[in-house]
């Protein structure tokens, strides 16, 4: 813990984890796109459908299993309606 920041708050320290690992971001970065897919209601097969990116490849994507291109980040979040942003506030 020694190389982690930290933060003192009167007789309280915080140590702050301040850079995150590849899969840690891809697992976040798809249980967002996850749960905008979801609550748009589509189904994955339907939503690969409409955006045209294969079943498994966006299976991959929210599971946080492959780093995906930017382009297919472009389609995702133009087809869901959201804000990249959105999926990279951690």
């Amino acid at each position: 813990m020694a190389n982690l920041p930290l933060w003192e708050f009167g007789a309280y320290r915080i140590f702050v984890k301040m850079e995150l690992t590849k899969e840690e971001v891809c697992k976040h970065v798809g249980t967002k796109i996850r749960e905008a897919r979801e609550n748009k209601g589509l189904t994955m097969e339907k939503f690969a459908h409409e955006s045209g990116i294969d079943y498994t490849q966006i299976s991959r994507i929210e599971l946080g299993k492959i780093n995906t291109s930017i382009y297919q980040m472009y389609v995702i979040t133009k087809k869901l309606e959201v804000p990249m942003k959105d999926l990279f506030v951690f």
